[in-house]
């Protein structure tokens, strides 16, 4: 008796083991249906190809920066070569090298976000214009039927 009540319980926890794993797989594919429709949706794909792109824009950038723009702040500047901007604390404990704060590096830092911004700035109110030209031929036609 003791052992048909042991093997009632064992089958008991076999089936509620088994439940449990098939709420488990199903909320799974749940998951992985809801992230392939995220992934097939167009904005993701677009998002991914825009990263692509900015990677792309930032070596141009970094160039225009480094090769034309900082020069010539420099000789504006008085011929500073801003990439040599630092300040070296020296190490008073004596044990490794000194600390560099490279301030000429963030200078440029700057200089660069700002050149960025501004052309995404440039792109974004040409596209804007654009959009605006579309939606008022739009509406035009609209009024027209």
């Amino acid at each position: 008796m003791a052992e048909a009540k042991a093997t009632a319980k064992a089958a008991e926890k076999t089936a509620a083991a088994k439940e449990k794993l098939k709420a488990a797989a199903e909320k799974s594919n749940g998951f992985r249906k809801e992230f392939i429709e995220f992934i097939n949706r167009g904005s993701v794909v677009d998002l991914a190809v825009g990263v692509a792109v900015g990677g792309a824009f930032t070596a141009i950038v970094n160039s225009l920066v480094n090769d034309i723009v900082m020069p010539i702040v420099g000789l504006i500047a008085g011929g500073v070569d801003f990439t040599g901007l630092a300040i070296r604390i020296p190490n008073f404990f004596g044990t490794g090298d000194e600390a560099v704060i490279a301030y000429g590096n963030f200078i440029q830092n700057v200089i660069q976000f700002l050149i960025i911004a501004w052309v995404i700035f440039m792109i974004v109110k040409a596209m804007n214009r654009i959009n605006r030209k579309k939606d008022a031929k739009a509406e035009k036609d609209a009024a027209k039927k």
